[in-house]
């Protein structure tokens, strides 16, 4: 089994938006029990609470589930168990690496690293922007493309 971690400052955004839209994309291809997938956050002051109230009307807009998902601090140990952890801007992948042991490096990547195809590098945070449709273009757009080097792989 794959394991996935996207990861984001808070955990109330991006990454459960990650986390939800990929955990739809993996049952729609049939491979839900093939992966896992998870969201973390790499500060600690949401913990427990559920995502943003606009990552949840978005959601619910386009029919995806986020039951389940709630606000969770990046841990030591999901650096072993991980195969990939996603940050979605260039601070996250700062912040993860500071935090994990350097063996973990190589499962850390940039959310957007593989797309070809975007203007941006980062995932902007909604929170600041107010621009929840337009993260959840650019995490729709990954999520297929991390998708398909998975598929890859298992």
């Amino acid at each position: 089994m794959k394991k996935v971690l996207f990861v984001c400052l808070g955990n109330i955004c991006r990454s459960p938006m990650a986390e939800a839209v990929f955990r739809r994309k993996l049952l729609d291809h049939g491979l839900a029990e093939q992966v896992l997938v998870s969201s973390r956050a790499t500060g600690s002051w949401n913990v427990g609470r559920q995502p943003h109230q606009g990552t949840r009307k978005l959601l619910d807009r386009h029919g995806i589930d986020y039951s389940g998902i709630r606000a969770e601090v990046i841990r030591k140990e999901d650096f072993s168990s991980f195969d990939y952890i996603i940050g979605m801007d260039a601070q996250n992948i700062i912040d993860l690496k500071r935090k994990s042991p350097e063996v973990y490096h190589h499962k850390i990547h940039l959310f957007l690293s593989v797309v070809d195809d975007v203007a941006a590098d980062e995932v902007p945070d909604p929170y600041y922007t107010g621009d929840f449709d337009h993260t959840y273009e650019l995490i729709d757009r990954g999520s297929e493309v991390w998708l398909d080097i998975i598929k890859q792989e298992i």
